[in-house]
């Protein structure tokens, strides 16, 4: 009897389940709130940046957009440099998050502060901490020094190409 009660309990779930496939998916994707950090399936997604494999919470970092929609980075200062070409990084709905370098738990971005010296995945440098430190930067600061630094070689290929000769074609 409890065998057949079980069969008769998953048709049951699955007809339900056919039956509302949008409310399914906020349901069971951990993706779909609409403020905060979201889970990073570690080794499995890659950079918005520079596309590599997403592999280190002490460095990575999400941005939730204006559009809602989370982008995830390997090193927080790729995530600096993407939302510096989106046109609406200051604006105050778009939440960004950092991996604690120490914690590896998420942090606010903008109130973080940042010790530079780090090994960091795309060498941008930055690991992000709780609270203010000796020669921690603020939020501002590191996003300065990252934006003047610009894209590191191990990541988006340089504005001109490194070998001449593919220009001439």
């Amino acid at each position: 009897m409890c065998e057949h009660h079980g069969q008769h309990h998953k048709m049951n779930r699955r007809r339900f389940l056919a039956l509302v496939p949008g409310m399914v998916v906020a349901v069971s994707a951990c993706g779909q709130q609409t403020t905060g950090p979201v889970e990073i399936k570690w080794g499995r997604e890659t950079c918005e940046y520079c596309g590599m494999i997403i592999d280190d919470p002490h460095f990575a970092a999400q941005v939730r957009g204006k559009d809602g929609k989370v982008r995830k980075f390997d090193d927080l200062g790729d995530a600096v440099l993407w939302m510096a070409k989106q046109g609406w990084a200051d604006d105050g709905t778009v939440e960004f998050w950092v991996g604690g370098v120490e914690s590896g738990k998420w942090l606010d971005g903008r109130k973080a502060f940042y010790i530079d010296g780090q090994h960091t995945p795309m060498a941008h440098g930055y690991g992000a901490v709780d609270a203010g430190r000796a020669g921690a930067a603020d939020y501002a600061a590191m996003k300065n020094a990252v934006l003047a630094r610009g894209s590191t070689s191990r990541c988006e290929p340089s504005e001109t190409p490194s070998n001449p000769t593919t220009r001439d074609g």
